[in-house]
């Protein structure tokens, strides 16, 4: 059918795609434009920031078209990606390239590419392979008010995991080529019932299977219920890594705009699992204790979001945090107070989101046991001078982990499961959206202004919190935390205001201020 175009275009022109580029997580559009020149040998040449995947797209695209059975100019070629002072990196201009060219030759004979998004990796047979990123693809279709977007087969559930944007699976370049055409129809993927994928938080420990620790126990729903930041310190065996484990399983389920913010990170760096739209479980990231800087936080040559990032709107886990460097453990100050990550570099900075909650575990010592002597005093002391102050005035609440007296080891009753905890956090999640702004505001989010409006205390709960911020030398921060975690407890039991008992255990959960 196109054999008589084979070698030269009968008309040769500038074609027009439209794809995108990522700035951190943020989708920014791509201009795609592939101009066939009339004189001049045959050479092709892609400009725009390319890195080498990009560069070497034009063999992939070569192969793919004429192994599709379309021709392939044999002419100066130019493909330019704009804006041109943004880096692009990856194979996902493969397809808006091919489309392109063919768009050029008049092969595709349609306007129908104007009104949608392209992406995509070209196979050499034609076949359309999996990319990265693709549910930002949907979400600037969506802002941009264009029809939809056609992208690989494989991610096709992610991009639908987006509302009110017509997402078109392709499997080989010949579909794409037929449906511009309107020859071949390619129908567009149902919206995905996130409802029924975002109801609960997988399988994680049960709190009912830790024996004793009713009073750690509290504190952790205390934890869950505002958001706070959670440091358990005590002797190795006491049950803290698996307190750690069975939090997220007390954690209300994703809302459907928080899952799609950590599902848009995972895309990012391509680890939304196989044919499922979207990261249904709050995340859990648990780095070991030799992970670099770079890991936790982010960064390289091309800045990618690091395990804070990942734990976005989930948990981070620092199992024996005084193992970590201080330099690792440093860089985390500003993610704990900003709730994002900015990385600069020298052709600009990028900012990726790090809403997570912090939950750290320690032994009192580096050999794991209570200090019981002078000299074990002093080692404690040591120990617990790896974290700094500024860091630790960021946690909202420092637990004692005591060590399991036999009996409570054999005690066959089960203590407080998670199924209670979880349904008291829901409850208190439901009175701070109601009061906060928003299911996005647990009372971890609340400033200093908005805990006088919001939550105002009384007399006898100012005069008990002004004791302790001069006996304990507290910093302004550590107010702060103290009302914030107060409130928490105030709506645990039914949203009442704040009153002094609920200021004198938030105080409780300052051990740490007293050692440092």
């Amino acid at each position: 059918m196109y054999g008589s175009c084979m070698g030269r275009y009968t008309q040769l022109m500038l074609a027009q795609v439209h794809s995108f580029v990522l700035q951190g997580i943020d989708p920014l559009t791509c201009e795609v434009e592939v101009d066939v020149a009339e004189a001049g040998l045959p050479k092709t040449t892609i400009v725009g920031l390319p890195d080498a995947a990009v560069k070497e797209s034009i063999e992939r695209v070569r192969s793919a078209i004429i192994n599709s059975g379309y021709p392939f100019p044999m002419s100066r070629l130019l493909v330019n990606l704009a804006p041109a002072d943004i880096r692009k990196e990856g194979p996902i201009f493969d397809l808006p390239i091919a489309v392109g060219l063919l768009l050029a030759g008049q092969v595709v004979q349609t306007q129908k590419h104007k009104r949608l998004l392209f992406a995509g990796e070209l196979a050499l047979d034609g076949r359309v392979r999996a990319v990265s990123g693709v549910i930002n693809l949907a979400i600037l279709c969506k802002k941009l008010g264009l029809d939809g977007v056609v992208v690989p087969v494989e991610n096709a559930n992610e991009a639908a995991a987006v509302d009110g944007v017509e997402v078109y699976p392709a499997d080989t370049l010949s579909s794409v080529v037929g449906f511009l055409n309107e020859q071949h129809e390619i129908e567009p993927l149902p919206d995905v019932d996130a409802d029924r994928l975002l109801n609960g938080n997988g399988v994680c420990a049960d709190f009912a299977d830790v024996r004793g620790q009713e009073a750690v126990k509290r504190a952790m729903l205390i934890a869950a219920a505002g958001g706070h930041n959670v440091l358990m310190i005590g002797p190795a065996g006491t049950g803290k890594t698996m307190m750690a484990k069975a939090l997220p399983g007390i954690l209300p389920p994703l809302s459907r705009e928080e899952a799609l913010d950590v599902t848009r990170i995972y895309s990012t760096i391509g680890q939304v699992p196989k044919g499922q739209p979207l990261i249904a479980a709050r995340p859990v990231r648990s780095p070991h204790h030799t992970a670099s800087s770079v890991a936790v936080v982010g960064g390289g040559a091309i800045p990618r979001p690091g395990e804070v990032s990942l734990a976005h709107h989930g948990v981070l886990f620092l199992d024996e945090m005084p193992e970590f460097s201080r330099a690792v453990l440093e860089t985390l100050r500003q993610p704990l107070e900003d709730s994002h990550v900015t990385i600069a570099r020298a052709h600009g900075s990028v900012r990726f989101p790090a809403r997570f909650m912090l939950v750290a575990a320690m032994n009192p010592t580096p050999k794991g046991a209570a200090p019981n002597d002078e000299a074990s005093q002093r080692q404690m002391d040591r120990y617990l001078s790896r974290i700094s102050g500024p860091l630790i005035d960021r946690v909202d609440i420092h637990v004692e982990v005591p060590p399991v007296p036999y009996r409570q080891l054999t005690d066959k009753r089960n203590g407080t499961s998670s199924a209670q905890m979880r349904d008291q956090v829901v409850k208190s999640r439901r009175i701070q959206s109601d009061r906060n702004g928003g299911p996005l505001r647990p009372n971890r989010t609340l400033t200093g202004r908005e805990l006088d409006k919001l939550a105002p205390l009384d007399i006898q709960g100012q005069t008990l919190l002004k004791q302790a911020m001069t006996e304990l030398g507290l910093s302004a921060r550590a107010y702060d935390k103290i009302r914030r975690v107060a409130l928490t407890i105030a709506d645990l039991e039914g949203g009442k205001a704040i009153q002094a008992h609920h200021i004198a255990e938030a105080i409780q959960y300052r051990l740490l201020d007293r050692n440092v």
